[in-house]
């Protein structure tokens, strides 16, 4: 399994990336959560924001796709994108994840 993680700057645009990429079976979950404050370099200057990031859970062969996906529609010049892949993972969560997803209820 592996977990990813991005940011952006509002509640709204998180809620619909996450939905979006559940609803496109880009990854097994999406979770939100924020605001958090982040402090980094921007174009020279020391910067401070508010943003909201979302942590992707989802399988090798999702990989790709998720990427290809969040980088083609995530709203920042430079978007935050940190893949990794989990050292364990529950058994139980492990298997639910890898169950079949035909289709997706709203």
């Amino acid at each position: 399994m592996l977990i990813a993680t991005t940011t952006v700057a509002s509640s709204s645009e998180a809620e619909h990336l996450a939905a979006a990429c559940i609803e496109q079976n880009l990854a097994v979950c999406a979770q939100v959560e924020g605001p958090i404050h982040s402090h980094f370099v921007w174009q020279g200057r020391r910067t401070v924001a508010q943003e909201w990031r979302i942590t992707f859970k989802l399988l090798e062969n999702q990989a790709d796709a998720l990427t290809a996906y969040v980088h083609a529609t995530h709203p920042y010049e430079v978007p935050q994108w940190i893949l990794v892949t989990a050292a364990r993972v529950g058994e139980k969560y492990l298997s639910w994840a890898r169950a079949p997803r035909s289709s997706v209820n709203l």
